[in-house]
């Protein structure tokens, strides 16, 4: 499996799988524009506490992280960082009507049943 990962001082903040970076080229070439990026964060909400965001954006900030994967910029807000350390960002199809964002999140002390949102250790 290729990824692309930024190595922090404590270990990487946030692997994207080919599978995460192809579905995002795709999203971005829908949706977006060539010089779009994909902001990856969390906000506090649902039903775990906090909840994934994932967004194109047109732009970045100046203090930004940004991690290029396989043709995709991947940027994260530096608040953020903290709860992503680690995680893993997969895109799966199971079949035709089944797939989706899946994050592996190792700072998640429970997750609720879909996914999308965590309670942070």
């Amino acid at each position: 499996m290729s990824v692309e990962e930024l190595n922090l001082a404590t270990g990487t903040l946030l692997t994207i799988t080919e599978g995460a970076a192809k579905q995002m080229r795709f999203l971005r070439d829908r949706k977006g524009t060539p010089e779009s990026v994909v902001r990856v964060g969390v906000k506090g909400g649902g039903c775990s506490g906090l909840s994934y965001t994932l967004n194109l954006d047109t732009e970045t900030k100046p203090n930004d992280i940004v991690i290029d994967a396989n043709g995709v910029n991947v940027v994260i807000d530096p608040k953020c960082a903290r709860f992503l350390e680690g995680t893993v960002l997969d895109y799966s199809v199971k079949n035709l009507l089944e797939g989706g964002w899946v994050f592996n999140n190792p700072n998640a002390s429970r997750t609720c049943g879909c996914g999308t949102s965590f309670q942070p250790k």
